[in-house]
């Protein structure tokens, strides 16, 4: 069920800018449960970490786990090491043995509405997932994106294994291109979800759209008091379209974006900060310094970049690129690149979606050639498992 409708808490958005942001960003929804934010929220500025990785990674694939996936686009890693994929077309989703690659549908998440870049997009399970058996799902209906969360039951049979759909927080903008839909849970045990301005750009400046932003709410879907504004959802503004969410070591959060014309962006994310779009894309340069936007950690051109997922692994943000079709390393000291990115797996295997850590290390690598946008080869898409460092 709807917590609260999205109207309902328009009023609240205009505190962000009491609360000291620089011009735009709030959303709707209603009250919650109080919760301080992530380490990454409350010290962006944190001191380096105390292991700085090398300059220079490595990447080998030591596994393919999966073959046949069909517009692969969500992926959450269950207690034990299993992965949930949903299929951003079809609306499935699907178990897949982190062991030998076997696939168990657990049913389709009803009302997903595909097209263009719509769909059944992020899904998570929730951190008190071996008591409640929640899984949550960020997809695209007739009307709008929304997020709720269904019990899954394995003990039910295969295609039938989801409950009915509880719907958390609804509203959010649709359009043809740009819908976010990247969620996670942080380090707080709250969910964070990524979303895109749908091609219309005011959308993202636009304090009473929850569009071009990351949200942050309780497992229920309402608001954090230890948010920017109270009685809302919004954790940043100024965004374009966000497609990858991860935390490092010191739980702070980092977020991939598509840029435009220009650059794509990777983000250190700060609670109530304007990240530019459309003003600014990409790192200030003359005019627009000194405009209180927060600049890019690092910035690609769009033909080597295009990014979506990204994770947190051995120092380094690891980010999936579809356009590009590389897998990039930046290594981290603390907020700080310790290099230039390092690009692996160019061309090797397509466009890449998502890109997943493991509890050991590793990581898990998803091809997103079956998306209408890439040419499929055989056995596409498919789950990589990787050895970095």
């Amino acid at each position: 069920m709807e917590r609260r409708t999205h109207t309902a808490v328009l009023a609240a958005a205009s505190l962000l800018l009491a609360a000291g942001c620089s011009s735009g960003g709030a959303a709707p929804h209603g009250a919650g449960t109080s919760s301080a934010p992530a380490k990454s929220a409350a010290s962006p500025g944190a001191s380096p970490s105390s292991a700085v990785p090398p300059a220079k990674g490595s990447v080998k694939v030591t596994a393919t786990l999966v073959t046949g996936l069909k517009s692969p686009w969500g992926v959450a890693v269950l207690p034990g090491g299993d992965l949930l994929v949903g299929s951003r077309d079809t609306g499935k989703i699907v178990r897949v043995s982190a062991k030998n690659g076997k696939i168990t549908e657990l049913g389709s998440v009803p009302g997903v509405d595909p097209g263009g870049e719509g769909g059944l997009l992020g899904i998570a399970v929730s951190p008190s997932f071996g008591a409640d058996h929640q899984v949550y799902a960020y997809f695209t209906t007739a009307s709008d994106n929304r997020i709720a969360r269904m019990v899954y039951d394995e003990k039910r049979p295969p295609g039938n294994q989801l409950g009915a759909p509880d719907t958390l927080f609804k509203g959010i903008p649709k359009g043809e291109i740009h819908n976010g839909g990247r969620i996670a849970f942080g380090p707080d045990k709250m969910l964070y979800a990524g979303t895109g301005e749908t091609g219309d750009k005011g959308l993202a400046q636009d304090t009473k759209s929850p569009a071009g932003k990351i949200l942050r709410m309780t497992p229920d879907g309402e608001p954090v008091h230890g948010n920017p504004a109270a009685d809302s959802v919004v954790y940043d503004y100024g965004h374009r379209n966000v497609q990858g969410l991860a935390w490092d070591a010191d739980d702070r959060l980092w977020a991939s974006e598509f840029g435009q014309d220009t650059w794509d962006e990777l983000n250190l994310i700060e609670p109530g900060r304007n990240y530019g779009w459309p003003e600014a894309e990409g790192k200030a340069k003359g005019a627009a310094a000194g405009s209180g936007f927060v600049d890019p950690v690092e910035e690609w051109r769009p033909a080597v970049g295009s990014p979506s997922g990204i994770a947190y692994a051995k120092g380094s943000i690891w980010m999936a690129s579809l356009r590009g079709e590389r897998l990039w390393r930046i290594p981290l000291n603390g907020t700080k690149p310790v290099a230039a990115p390092q690009a692996f797996l160019q061309g090797t295997y397509g466009r890449l979606r998502t890109v997943v850590a493991a509890s050991d290390g590793t990581l898990w690598l998803v091809t997103s050639n079956t998306d209408g946008r890439g040419t499929p080869h055989k056995g596409d898409d498919r789950i990589l498992r990787l050895k970095v460092s």
